[in-house]
């Protein structure tokens, strides 16, 4: 790590033999001031961290090492955002983003974001009129529809018009989504996703008509949920930053505010947030009942 004061004496602290943990747990001394890099020496990774403050150190890799993936170190990870200087050795920055793609990402998480790449790719092939057509949102909500095919008041959310709207959605929902399953299990972001992506869709159906697409709807319910999860219910270790807070709420604003160059449904953005900070109420009541 080169985030450190170059007045501050670094000792070598701990050996790791993984180079995620070791970096998992640089970034967590980090986030708690304390002074940190990862170094590799003879196949495993040093940490080396301010030589006065190691008697803290030694508590926290304590219990850090009991639960190496909680979710409170690999937020601090993501939070201080630090990429690791490593003198030999380094494993290849493809290697690096697969493993932390798929160890952050549990089944449910990597199941919506694979769906919605595929209908993506699908459209760029040239079948985006099609698939819309088979999975878009009813022309006419009534009964009868509803009944012959229940999967349109979801489909809407899997559908994306631009690369700008996929990456966008996909990277909030593989980033959030993933805290929520590896935190609080795949029940609760299936039932989140369904839940959000149901009230959203029909909020925007009812206020522009059926020409509407995208997981932001969603991403925003994701959003509210562990917004209101840490502020309820903070020794969960479910969090979610001031400043990410910040940038959703003022990105919603700008949609009613219609200055973005694209179509937003802002709509969808409002009714997932509030669908989700809802249902994290809910959750934390329940529980504490």
């Amino acid at each position: 790590m080169s985030n450190h004061d170059a007045s501050v004496e670094l000792g070598a602290f701990v050996k790791i033999e993984h180079h995620n943990i070791a970096l998992l747990f640089c970034n967590y001394l980090l986030s708690q001031n304390i002074s940190a890099k990862v170094l590799s020496e003879d196949n495993t990774f040093v940490i080396y961290c301010d030589i006065h403050q190691q008697d803290q150190a030694k508590d926290i890799f304590e219990n850090f090492i009991k639960q190496p993936h909680h979710p409170k170190y690999q937020q601090a990870a993501w939070d201080n955002a630090e990429v690791s200087q490593l003198k030999s050795n380094e494993p290849s920055v493809v290697s690096q983003f697969k493993e932390q793609f798929f160890r952050h990402a549990g089944i449910v998480t990597l199941v919506v974001f694979a769906i919605c790449w595929f209908t993506f790719i699908l459209g760029e092939l040239g079948w985006q009129r099609d698939v819309f057509n088979k999975i878009g949102f009813f022309n006419h909500l009534t009964m009868a529809n509803l009944l012959e095919q229940p999967y349109r008041l979801i489909g809407p959310a899997f559908f994306h018009f631009t690369w700008l709207h996929i990456i966008f959605n996909t990277m909030w929902w593989w980033q959030i989504g993933g805290s929520i399953e590896r935190t609080l299990g795949k029940g609760a972001l299936i039932n989140l996703f369904l839940v959000s992506a149901i009230i959203s869709n029909v909020g925007q159906f009812i206020v522009s008509g059926p020409s509407f697409g995208g997981l932001s709807g969603v991403v925003y319910a994701l959003f509210g949920y562990v917004w209101w999860y840490d502020w309820l219910a903070p020794e969960k270790g479910l969090t979610i930053s001031k400043p990410i807070v910040g940038f959703l709420l003022f990105f919603m604003l700008l949609g009613f505010a219609n200055v973005l160059p694209v179509n937003m449904a802002n709509t969808a953005h409002l009714l997932g947030l509030l669908s989700g900070c809802g249902l994290a109420w809910i959750k934390i009541k329940y529980a504490k009942s």
